[in-house]
């Protein structure tokens, strides 16, 4: 098993990629503890991961909450006695209009929870880590010099991010902690069916593969667990690419 006694926090658990990450980290022998705003949605993968022989527990948690985090993760440290990988999935709340129309607000939106949770869980995480001299902690979504119209702040709120990654890198190097964003150019199994427009934005993402076809939700979780593991020890201030050559780095 690539995660064997690891044990894992995962914020944004209730969602579809969450979820997936949540199940596979799981699959691979990680206590996995599992953070949101839905009870019921974070139930429903516990009892999945509990069902198939894995240990998963669970907690409401406002990602953006400086004293909801720091709690958190004490409480999660007191409960198993050490955290080994810190995964934010949450979502950011971004409004995406053209930027001649959109009001300030809805555009610094994303930017701002963005900035927000990322710092605040990794800070949270890096403290326990920084005291056993290793850790994981991974980002979602991803930088790079492509983008599209009438995205607001969300895709700036993506670059942000590897900004922000790059700096808690450098700091947190010494420490034996890495620092790694997995990006996938879109997951069209996390689009729900009732989504306006989910046919044209899927044909949309498979358009821009060059490989013909998109990252499934096990595929990132496979590719999850495997950076958060040892066998991937080499990697640090870094992205991973698995949009299957939608984004060409």
């Amino acid at each position: 098993m690539l995660l064997a006694n690891k044990v894992a926090v995962i914020y944004g658990a209730g969602g579809p990629i969450g979820g997936a990450v949540a199940r596979a980290f799981a699959r691979e022998g990680a206590r996995v503890f599992l953070a949101g705003r839905t009870r019921a949605k974070l139930e429903t993968v516990a009892d999945e991961i509990r069902s198939n022989g894995g240990v998963a527990d669970t907690a409401i948690v406002d990602a953006l909450d400086e004293q909801a985090v720091d709690g958190y993760v004490d409480a999660v440290v007191k409960q198993a006695g050490y955290i080994d990988i810190s995964f934010n999935l949450i979502s950011y709340g971004d409004v995406q209009e053209p930027l001649t129309g959109i009001s300030v607000e809805d555009f610094l939106q994303p930017i701002t929870n963005a900035m927000r949770t990322h710092f605040l869980t990794t800070r949270a995480a890096a403290r326990h880590m920084v005291k056993r001299g290793s850790g994981v902690i991974l980002h979602f979504g991803g930088g790079g010099p492509q983008t599209l119209p009438g995205l607001g702040g969300f895709k700036v709120a993506l670059d942000a991010i590897e900004g922000l990654r790059r700096q808690w890198a450098i700091e947190l190097g010494e420490h034996g902690i890495r620092v790694v964003t997995l990006k996938t150019g879109g997951v069209p199994e996390s689009i729900s069916d009732t989504f306006p427009g989910k046919d044209e934005i899927v044909s949309g993402i498979l358009k821009e593969t060059l490989l013909k076809r998109t990252a499934t939700l096990a595929d990132v979780g496979d590719v999850a667990a495997f950076v958060a593991s040892d066998h991937a020890r080499t990697l640090t201030s870094t992205e991973v690419n698995i949009s299957c050559g939608a984004i060409v780095d």
